[in-house]
């Protein structure tokens, strides 16, 4: 599977539907879901949405090391504090090497640490312009440190 969130399965969705759209073809966004879904090798919507739905929280704790994306750059690092804000978290991660947020080449922004909020599914309410979470965090294996 190569979607990381819900939020970026329905973006999808919703694109394949304007595409299909444009060409003549109108489907119902149920019917784009389902075709998301299979495409990523689900056998219907409902069970694409309990694999992406599925808790990361519960290993993410002070001091542990994560990865995902923040606004679509791949990161690793640590987390310094997770504090629960009713059914969201408030996440600080401090990145193994700092990230340059900014995509012109006149100037840079370079993060090496960040503060968002985040769903169970490790993913930020908060969206990109393109649809997908500012933030995505997944746990990595002590392993890989």
């Amino acid at each position: 599977m190569t979607l990381r969130s819900i939020a970026e399965a329905k973006a999808q969705a919703k694109a394949l539907r304007q595409a299909l759209a444009d060409q003549g073809t109108p489907i119902r966004q149920a019917e784009a879901l389902e075709r998301i879904a299979r495409q990523n090798g689900a056998r219907d919507w409902n069970t694409l949405h309990a694999q992406l739905s599925r808790s990361v929280i519960r290993d993410l704790r002070p001091q542990a090391p994560v990865q995902g994306y923040y606004l679509g750059l791949a990161f690793t690092g640590r987390i310094v504090a997770l504090t629960k804000l009713g059914k969201t978290y408030r996440i600080k991660i401090k990145f193994d090497q700092p990230l340059d947020t900014v995509k012109f080449e006149s100037f840079s922004n370079w993060r090496s640490q960040i503060q968002a909020v985040i769903g169970e599914d490790g993913c930020s309410p908060d969206l990109t312009s393109d649809g997908v979470p500012q933030l995505i965090v997944k746990g990595r294996s002590r392993q890989n440190d």
